[in-house]
């Protein structure tokens, strides 16, 4: 016993406490430390996209990035601490990175543009949009993709990157609408009266809105009649009752006070034998 501690080097001892101990003490006190802020603040980002009422899918994805990207650099600082290089560790991060995005790039683009919708909200499930040459009322606000239910109930899935770099007209977003027919009527029909009726015909509905107010205006003269356009305001969920009124309504409100819509006569020749 007594020649196993003679062989001891106190010296060298102490170097090695202060070679590798130190540092995984320091390793050990980083870890600690930047777990307790990794936890802070991703507590703070989840509290600020609760307060900014940020979708739950979009909130759920970044609160992960944002806890993934804090942990890696956690794991590269306590690497470094140790004493290992970690330049060749960003290296490899790096080109991983590089070769994901070469493979994903058209995917990448969708994820870019499912990020975008759900930040900036341009339109929310439950709105109707056109876009894509698609008119439908959205269903699902997927990171990668939009699905949209069409008018004759069709599901249609548009990728975010496209549907985020093209036009797109929301229905919803102003809380009204406006119907637009157009109404063709004799020359012989009294034009004051007939936009009267119109018009009436318009405000008597509970759905048309006051204001805006109705616009009923003579368009046109055209060849064979007198062009009026009817457009009343409503709200988005009752443009198509109130349209359907009016469609119905036109013929019988200008059949009371006897003004002809025009359409093609086809008249019988008869030969004379």
């Amino acid at each position: 016993m007594n020649k196993l501690f003679e062989n001891f080097n106190v010296e060298k001892g102490f170097e090695l406490i202060l070679d590798y101990g130190i540092p995984i003490l320091k390793a050990i006190l980083i870890y600690i430390i930047g777990r307790w802020l990794i936890k802070r603040v991703v507590k703070l980002a989840r509290k600020f996209m609760s307060l900014r009422e940020y979708d739950v899918t979009l909130e759920k994805f970044l609160l992960n990035l944002i806890s993934w990207a804090l942990w890696i650099l956690l794991m590269v600082s306590i690497i470094g601490t140790i004493g290992i290089e970690t330049t060749s560790f960003a290296a490899i991060i790096g080109a991983a990175g590089l070769a994901i995005g070469l493979a994903l790039q058209g995917s990448l683009s969708n994820f870019a543009g499912g990020v975008l919708l759900l930040l900036f909200k341009p339109f929310k499930v439950g709105d109707t949009i056109e876009a894509q040459g698609i008119t439908g009322t959205i269903k699902e606000i997927d990171i990668l993709q939009t699905k949209v239910v069409t008018f004759s109930r069709k599901l249609a899935i548009i990728p975010n990157g496209p549907l985020l770099n093209g036009n797109i007209i929301n229905f919803n977003s102003e809380g009204i609408l406006r119907c637009e027919t157009m109404i063709g009527v004799s020359y012989d029909a009294d034009v004051p009266k007939v936009l009267e009726t119109l018009r009436k015909l318009c405000t008597d509905h509970p759905l048309v809105l006051e204001e805006p107010a109705p616009v009923v205006e003579v368009t046109e003269n055209a060849g064979s009649s007198i062009n009026i356009i009817v457009r009343p305001y409503t709200l988005t969920a009752d443009v198509w009752t109130v349209n359907f009124y009016l469609q119905k309504n036109f013929k019988p409100a200008l059949d009371a006070i006897g003004v002809e819509i025009p359409y093609p006569h086809q008249v019988e020749i008869q030969k004379q034998g």
